[in-house]
């Protein structure tokens, strides 16, 4: 069953891609304490950078999901 193992690789690459989300949202948590808690500015500097990798990271991950669709739907004869 090819189609099936197709289903299990995409699930692994799914969560592959959650993930990596749930990491960087990790990497991000220090520097919220010391902006929003704290007052550190050069924190909030940080932050917005750290918002901007999680914007790409997001637009990324938005582009291969419609990439997926797309495939999806030719394979099914473009129905």
């Amino acid at each position: 069953m090819t189609g099936g193992n197709n289903f299990s690789t995409k699930k692994e690459e799914s969560m592959s891609r959650f993930s990596e989300l749930r990491d960087l949202l990790g990497t991000f948590e220090k520097d919220f304490i010391k902006f929003y808690e704290k007052g550190n500015k050069s924190a909030g500097t940080r932050v917005r950078k750290h918002m901007n990798e999680l914007k790409r990271k997001a637009q990324d991950i938005r582009k291969e999901i419609q990439e997926i669709k797309i495939k999806a739907k030719e394979a099914e004869g473009g129905a």
